[in-house]
């Protein structure tokens, strides 16, 4: 029996065949073309990028089929990626001022603009890059006249088994619902990737980032999937498939009375109410959070708006977007400025003596925005006038010093000012908050808190900041460890500082979303959390079932101890 581990996402446990998919290796060879030849060369190129969107559209779904959400919107994305003039623009003129084919001069942009979202520090733009990779390749198939897709099989033929492939595309999850499989394993991606995403929208169990999965498994091979603990059982004896079946039923039952709390109210067994908001990355994702039942989004990300295109959304673009989004969710929304990274650096993020940039310390999301009116101010005045339709927040990423809030305040007033002389319809009371994920500001949150209406921990970041951590580095993100005695004192004292500045305070990261931290959190003081959809029943339920008072009793033990298996002990005791 052999045991690999991975990045367990769509929680749950399959039992299946392994099924191994190999994608045919799409080398992409650079070859002259005659002076001559080049408008024809072109005309390949556009075809090759007509034909790429047309075969994405004849995958949408035709009358009386549906998709799930997060997978119409990345399909969604792919195609809007192929109308993109960039997408044409580009390779053109290296196939013009450098005599280069079509599939090459493709190939050579796809990689710089794969490189610079990597150089992002935000994971999520981050993980665009693999958009722009899957969207290239299926370019190149359309020139070369190979499949990109796992299609062209009959429907059933990967029924009940584990799909194992290097990563998945949008348009192979398509092509995967005709199938009734029953988890998958790729070698690439994280939590957050794309393919995760995929396999909580089809609740199915799946592990991610598993690196040698295609080297040491095989087609047939029985394969347990525990998509919780992130971990693949290959060829198991009797004893393992017996105690995971059982487990399975366990989680089966688990999930069906999760559905029984979805109109029910958040509330702790003495009487506590608590907010339960969901994260939003897609216009879309609002339909799911208002299925869930949330109290409102608590953190709707922007950037999805400005990613993928040659020019930059204007004012009316964005309002309609947002008013939109306010419109459709009938309950608050909190809506998040821009939070890019610092990928604009010359000469691909270094100095002129070589020097590589941090880009987690550069020029990025509030700041980035305070030194480009031009990008940042309609942005606020489109959050502004989207307020008028519906109760909205406005939270800035990255406060990290008093100079930055001021300047904020200034420029807030200002657009207010002109808003109210052009005559428009908004909320001049609209809140405005911002993001705790620098140490400094929470360790400064009572000052903070004076200058803000509400304040939002982004976990994820402060975690990685506070530990000098990258979180999607393998190499070091073992020690990424939410429990951490520094990172339970921060959370404290920024929700101490909100609770005596009578501002509320919420938290937008996945520890909000991970029910083995719910008690903790509610012990720390915290009464507003913000998560995936997918996560909001199982808080839920952890919320039901917990005791303020016996909770904050053993909270100075757990804040006292020293040793990272005493305190992982301490919380496992809140937990049970």
């Amino acid at each position: 029996m052999l045991a690999l581990h991975g990045t367990g996402v769509g929680h749950g446990i399959a039992i299946g065949k392994a099924r191994v998919i190999n994608r045919p290796n799409k080398g992409v060879e650079q070859y002259t073309v005659a002076a001559d030849a080049i408008e024809a060369e072109l005309d390949r190129l556009s075809g090759g990028i007509r034909k790429a969107r047309e075969s994405l559209l004849d995958l949408r779904p035709h009358s009386g089929e549906t998709l799930p959400e997060e997978v119409a919107s990345l399909l969604e994305a792919h195609v809007t990626m192929l109308e993109d003039p960039a997408l044409l623009d580009e390779p053109a003129r290296i196939v013009r001022e450098q005599r280069v084919n079509a599939e090459y001069a493709l190939s050579a942009w796809g990689r710089r603009m794969e490189i610079m979202f990597t150089r992002i520090q935000d994971p999520y733009l981050r993980s665009k890059s693999v958009d722009i990779g899957q969207v290239v390749q299926r370019v190149i198939g359309a020139l070369m006249d190979s499949a990109e897709t796992l299609g062209r099989q009959p429907e059933g033929t990967f029924d009940g088994e584990i799909i194992i492939a290097a990563d998945l595309t949008p348009a192979d999850t398509i092509e995967l619902k005709k199938h009734r499989i029953t988890g998958f394993i790729t070698s690439l991606g994280g939590p957050i990737s794309h393919t995760a995403i995929l396999a909580r929208s089809m609740k199915i169990p799946a592990i991610v980032g598993l690196h040698g999965a295609i080297r040491f498994l095989r087609t047939g091979d029985l394969l347990i999937l525990d998509g919780k603990r992130g971990v693949i059982l290959a060829s198991p004896d009797q004893k393992a498939l017996e105690a995971y079946q059982r487990r399975r039923e366990k989680i089966v039952r688990r999930h069906q009375a999760l559905e029984t709390l979805r109109d029910a109210d958040a509330v702790t067994l003495d009487g506590a109410p608590v907010t339960l908001l969901s994260n939003v990355e897609l216009p879309e994702e609002v339909d799911l959070s208002v299925s869930q039942n949330a109290d409102g989004v608590g953190l709707y990300r922007t950037e999805f708006l400005f990613m993928n295109r040659a020019e930059l959304p204007n004012e009316e673009e964005q309002y309609v977007i947002y008013s939109d989004i306010v419109t459709r969710s009938h309950r608050p929304v909190t809506i998040r400025t821009l939070d890019l990274g610092a990928d604009k650096q010359v000469d691909g993020g270094r100095t002129n003596d070589g020097r590589t940039i941090n880009p987690a310390l550069g020029m990025r999301a509030l700041r980035l925005c305070l030194h480009n009116l031009g990008l940042f101010k309609p942005q606020l005045r489109a959050i502004f006038r989207a307020s008028a339709h519906g109760p909205t927040r406005m939270m800035v990423p990255m406060v990290s010093n008093v100079d930055e809030l001021n300047q904020l305040r200034v420029l807030l007033d200002e657009v207010r000012n002109e808003l109210t002389d052009q005559g428009q319809v908004f909320d001049p009371a609209m809140p405005v908050g911002g993001m705790i994920e620098v140490p400094a500001a929470a360790v400064s949150a009572d000052i903070f808190a004076r200058k803000l209406d509400f304040l939002s921990i982004g976990t994820n970041d402060l975690i990685q900041y506070t530990l000098a951590i990258d979180r999607v580095d393998d190499e070091v993100n073992y020690l990424y460890d939410p429990l951490h005695p520094s990172i339970l004192r921060l959370i404290k004292m920024v929700i101490d500082a909100g609770r005596s500045a009578g501002i509320p305070v919420s938290m937008c990261g996945e520890m909000a979303g991970d029910p083995e931290y719910t008690r903790i959190l509610l012990a720390l003081g915290l009464r507003e959390f913000s998560m995936d959809p997918a996560s909001l029943l199982e808080v839920k339920q952890r919320v039901r079932i917990s005791d303020i008072g016996h909770l904050e009793s053993r909270l100075p033990g757990i804040l006292g101890a020293v040793e990272p298996e005493e305190l992982r002990g301490l919380v496992q005791q809140l937990n049970q």
